[in-house]
Formats: C-alpha cells, sequence, structure tokens
C-alpha cells in the first residue's frame, strides 16, 4: 500500500560505543573492604541459619505433624508426610550449609 510509512526501516540502527573504562571508574565502584565483609558476614548466618532451619524442620514433629495449614489439606499432608519428601526438603537445607561455607571460603577481597 502506497499510503502507509514503512514500518521496518531498511536502514541500520546506530549503537553508541561505551567510554572507555578508565582506573578511576573502577575504584569508586569497589565498595569498601570493610563493607564487602560484613555482607560475607551476613550472608554467610543467613544462608547457615536458614539451611539449618530448612534441615531440622521437617523433622520436628511438634512443628511438621501438627501444623494447622498443613492438616486443613489431606492430599498435601499425605505429600509432605512422606519420608522420601523430608529427606529432600532436609537436602536443600545442607546444601543451603553448603553454599554459605563454600561463599565464606572462596572469598576474595576486591579493592
Amino acid at each position: 500500500m502506497p499510503g502507509q510509512p514503512q514500518l521496518f526501516p531498511d536502514r541500520e540502527p546506530t549503537v553508541l560505543s561505551p567510554p572507555p573504562a578508565s582506573s578511576a571508574d573502577s575504584k569508586r565502584a569497589a565498595a569498601p573492604v570493610w563493607l564487602q565483609r560484613l555482607s560475607l558476614f551476613v550472608l554467610v548466618l543467613f544462608c547457615v541459619y536458614l539451611g539449618v532451619l530448612v534441615m531440622i524442620l521437617p523433622w520436628w514433629t511438634r512443628i511438621w505433624d501438627n501444623n494447622m495449614f498443613i492438616q486443613s489439606r489431606p492430599a498435601l499432608a499425605a505429600f509432605l508426610h512422606n519420608g522420601a519428601v523430608r529427606g529432600i526438603i532436609s537436602g536443600l537445607g545442607l546444601l543451603d550449609i553448603w553454599i554459605g561455607i563454600s561463599e565464606a571460603v572462596h572469598y576474595r577481597d576486591y579493592k
């Protein structure tokens, strides 16, 4: 149709190249060492705490078996009371602990 504008023009779009990074920009981008270490400490503490909680919670019968949310849904209760499901959830908790410890072991300061 000759009266309509062309939807996709034939010309290539112009792309601006990013400015070269100088050493002053990279120094400003890094956080102070104390802040990096504090954030690592908080991350490791969070991962280990959450991992222990997720690892122990399925085997804590007072919390897991007597939960009103789970008891009100019989199909979910039958699934979550299975030993294999509890083991998988505990394995996720162990994996979370491993991630936290791995972050602490492989930590490097960025200056």
